[in-house]
């Protein structure tokens, strides 16, 4: 009989479902695969337009295994400790251009807002990681943890003029997110599934500031990484 239709007999969870992991105000559910929780930290922002003027965040940062305990992916969700921020806000420099990185500012330089997906689709070493998301380089040598390489790049940031905000930086090994090619053609579309989802977890963030528990579902990468 459907478990639906019981109403004595409690059911057990479905092998299927989401595993969860709060972050700040958010409830993070993962798609399917082997994740493990590398750790939350505390920090507290500061913004204007008041001289002393703090946002209280939290992150979590969490780890795809491969089949061979190989890092995949590390996924950083940064988003508010609580639900009583107080706006307004002024957002400044939060989704400039940037050469070899595709960046998508859907607010067009709103101050008050902050709407930006960036992609950068080859990244060869931790060089330009160094350079472009010091701390979260810094963060990853420090537990010396390393994304197969080559891996690309993707950040989501999202900001309201209340206060609400939502970042996300993702690293992943370049099979989650890319076909394989066998000709130029293809070569110039493989970029296409990741920005699609990229959009996706943009929709995710978005709806997740609406909701009264931050209920926030990382969408499954495009495509399992096989075997190298």
């Amino acid at each position: 009989m459907p478990c639906a239709l019981l109403t004595l007999t409690a059911c057990a969870p479905l092998a299927s479902q989401q595993a969860e992991y709060p972050a700040g105000r958010a409830r993070l559910a993962l798609p399917a695969g082997a994740w493990e929780d590398l750790g939350t930290s505390d920090q507290a922002v500061r913004l204007l337009p008041q001289p002393d003027g703090r946002i209280a965040l939290q992150s979590r940062v969490l780890g795809l295994r491969g089949a061979q305990q190989e890092l995949l992916a590390v996924l950083r969700v940064q988003t508010n400790r609580g639900n009583d921020w107080q706006g307004p806000m002024f957002w400044t420099g939060s989704c400039l251009p940037q050469q070899g990185v595709a960046v998508e500012d859907a607010t067009k330089g709103s101050r008050v807002r902050v709407d930006c997906l960036r992609f950068k689709r080859w990244v060869d070493g931790p060089q330009w990681l160094e350079k472009n998301q010091p701390d979260f380089a810094r963060w990853l040598l420090g537990r010396k943890l390393a994304v197969s390489a080559p891996y690309s790049y993707m950040s989501y940031r999202y900001a309201t003029e209340g206060g609400a905000m939502v970042a996300v930086d993702v690293l992943a090994d370049q099979r989650l997110l890319r076909p394989r090619t066998r000709n130029n053609e293809e070569f110039l579309v493989a970029g296409r599934p990741a920005l699609q989802w990229g959009h996706e977890l943009a929709q995710a963030v978005r709806v997740s500031t609406g909701m009264m528990d931050g209920y926030l579902a990382i969408p499954p990468f495009p495509y399992a990484a096989a075997a190298p």
